[in-house]
């Protein structure tokens, strides 16, 4: 698994940016974040306002039917939250 940039963020820091991909693809934005309670790993962002693109991409879903993006996904955090699509099918 990649390694993330050690820099610590804050979990509200995460919630409403959007979430695209290294190609500038738009999937939607960050509604919430799934994790292991024992560990505390992160697992998913869940996906909120998905694009038709991302709707048609075959992702994971919640419980509550969400689309989940997997955490192992992202390359990188910053203004965006960027994700390579290859980690993602």
């Amino acid at each position: 698994m990649k390694s993330m940039q050690t820099e610590k963020l804050p979990f509200n820091s995460l919630l409403g940016k959007m979430i695209v991909t290294k190609e500038g693809k738009r999937l939607g934005f960050v509604k919430d974040i799934s994790f292991e309670t024992k560990s505390g790993e992160l697992i998913n962002l869940v996906v909120k306002d998905s694009t038709v693109y991302t709707k048609n991409l075959n992702l994971e879903r919640s419980n509550s039917n969400e689309l989940l993006i997997p955490y192992s996904a992202i390359i990188a955090i910053g203004d965006f939250v960027i994700v390579s699509e290859e980690d993602l099918i």
